[in-house]
């Protein structure tokens, strides 16, 4: 019987930007793993999806979604963390 081991990590998507009259807020990607922190830069507006590409291609799975919305504001999005997993090599 075979039993895979597992490292975990997670992708932390965070406004970054104003919550005024601003549009397209900045958004700022953090990637923590078993091997440290990683910044992976800001965008202008939400665009998870190259991030999460960007995990997917070092062999990262996403199992988990949580996001969080502003309190009194349910149509502001405020982060979005992604619970990611790969086999250990």
């Amino acid at each position: 019987m075979n039993v895979t081991n597992w490292e975990y990590a997670r992708l932390e998507y965070r406004a970054a930007g104003t919550f005024g009259a601003d549009k397209y807020m900045d958004w700022t990607a953090t990637f923590y793993h078993p091997g440290g922190t990683l910044r992976w830069g800001t965008d202008e507006r939400f665009d998870d999806l190259r991030h999460l590409n960007r995990a997917g291609a070092a062999g990262w799975q996403a199992y988990d979604r949580a996001a969080i919305h502003v309190i009194n504001e349910p149509h502001r999005l405020h982060g979005v963390t992604y619970s990611m997993r790969r086999p250990v090599p």
